[in-house]
């Protein structure tokens, strides 16, 4: 009676020496950061063309917008009624596969309606938390200067520190978590200032501006935000963002490159037209916005370009001017000004 034949053996790295050696195991591991950079890359892509289906024309916005969403920062669309600052937002929202909510702020909104309320439950004799609109992953929070000083102040513990706190209870947001807030020019009737603590949670300010004469031609005719946008499908998920967020964190940034960051800070603190320079926290926003531009690029380094093209989105409405004017394009005329002072490195 003869036995049967032996089946199919497991191998491992063990029998294998060649696995053991440290160049081979640096040659593996290479090869494995390049393949998921290169994944991630290739979903990026698809993410800012996607948004792009339907917000025509605006391609730099959009660009600004991912760059937030990679270094984990908040954005604030400002712009006239109608240019498509709404239309980003639920773009980007529904591009991805997580929670969405949308804040439609006005005059008489509260702090509870946003963050939630407690509301006493007969059956349990206790008081159980609802969550308010903020609990999502991507917030839009529309025309966010027509409500209260109140009402506004409710978001900042929830952009600073991805966390609200209600009856001495701690509540995580996300990860990821972010804010998409839209907001009129504040010579507009019903609008209130946003105080500088609030503008500097903000990582970047978007200027929209009006589409080119072709891409207004395309939006006539294909009118994307009635035929398009409602039938947005997502093509990449949490995971992915939270994979493309740790990939900034690698993206290196050369000393001469930190460099230019400390003097941009410092001339906007030295500049007697402006009160209220560039704040640490800018200096960190500039930092990672820099990085997640370098990764949109399909780079693992800064190069000047990316401090000095992002440079006004992130820093100009940190500053405050002598004025105290609070239009925005004041300060930023200012920063423009002291940014071409400062030598870029070669």
């Amino acid at each position: 009676m003869t036995s049967p034949a032996p089946g199919p053996t497991k191998t491992s790295t063990a029998a294998y020496p060649i696995y053991h050696c440290p160049i081979v195991k640096l040659l593996l591991e290479r090869k494995f950061l390049y393949n998921r950079s290169m994944n991630i890359n290739a979903k990026l892509e698809e993410l800012r063309r996607n948004i792009e289906t339907v917000l025509l024309g605006k391609s730099h916005a959009v660009r600004q917008v991912l760059v937030a969403l990679l270094g984990q920062g908040h954005v604030l669309l400002e712009d006239v009624p109608g240019v498509g600052k709404t239309v980003l937002a639920r773009a980007v929202a529904k591009s991805i596969d997580c929670t969405f909510s949308r804040i439609q702020l006005t005059p008489d909104l509260l702090p509870s309606d946003i963050l939630g309320v407690s509301v006493y439950d007969p059956k349990t004799g206790e008081f159980r938390f609802n969550r308010g609109p903020i609990f999502a992953n991507i917030v839009l929070a529309d025309e966010i200067n027509r409500t209260t000083p109140r009402t506004q102040s409710a978001l900042l513990e929830a952009m600073n520190e991805s966390q609200v706190t209600a009856d001495g209870v701690t509540h995580r947001l996300g990860p990821p978590f972010m804010v998409l807030a839209t907001q009129n020019p504040y010579e507009f009737e019903g609008t209130y200032f946003l105080p500088e603590s609030q503008l500097d949670r903000f990582m970047l300010r978007i200027r929209m501006g009006y589409p080119s004469r072709d891409a207004e031609r395309q939006i006539i005719r294909l009118q994307p935000a009635r035929t398009r946008l409602e039938n947005l499908q997502p093509v990449v998920n949490v995971e992915d963002i939270m994979a493309m967020r740790s990939q900034v964190l690698d993206v290196r940034i050369d000393e001469a490159i930190e460099e230019y960051i400390l003097s941009i800070a410092e001339v906007t603190r030295r500049s007697e037209e402006l009160t209220i320079g560039l704040s640490p926290r800018g200096t960190l926003a500039l930092t990672q916005a820099s990085r997640a531009s370098a990764v949109l690029d399909g780079r693992d380094f800064v190069v000047p370009d990316d401090v000095k093209t992002l440079a006004p989105s992130v820093c100009a409405h940190r500053l405050t001017t002598r004025s105290l004017s609070h239009d925005g394009a004041a300060s930023e005329a200012i920063f423009n000004k002291l940014l071409e002072t400062i030598p870029v490195p070669k």
